[in-house]
């Protein structure tokens, strides 16, 4: 005969990249006062595909230079269907989340925008050739 099976109060360990670093900017969050973001799949689908095409394309920036990704964060999201885009961080090189969310700590800019506590929404992308990541915000 088995007893009941015990009960557990700890958050389940996020599981692969793009979950980790929601949950690492969830801690950084917490650090700074504010609530968790919540994961939009129309922000995280416009986010990995922004990664993607920087990968593909060669290039390091917010606005792609052409194409369907040819456009800004906000228009970006809005096409994905996400109706209240509010920020974005990007970055290059990192091959941990662990790295790229102290990457985007030390900078001030990209701080602002993880602590910014009006924020409620997140989807993060990330291509591996060349680890291109992607970190887009909601309201």
């Amino acid at each position: 005969m088995t007893g009941p099976v015990p009960r557990t109060t700890a958050a389940p360990v996020a599981a692969g990249p793009v979950a980790q670093v929601v949950a690492l900017t969830n801690r950084a969050r917490a650090a700074a006062g504010c609530g968790p973001l919540t994961s939009d799949p129309r922000i995280a689908r416009a986010a990995r595909t922004h990664s993607e095409d920087m990968a593909a394309q060669g290039y390091f920036a917010h606005d792609g230079p052409d194409g369907p990704d040819g456009r800004d964060f906000a228009d970006r999201l809005t096409a994905a269907g996400y109706p209240s885009p509010a920020a974005e961080n990007i970055a290059r090189g990192q091959r941990t989340p662990k790295s790229v969310v102290e990457a985007w700590l030390d900078s001030p800019g990209h701080r602002r925008n993880i602590e910014d506590c009006s924020l409620t929404t997140i989807g993060v992308g990330l291509a591996t050739d060349g680890y291109f990541w992607t970190q887009d915000f909601g309201r």
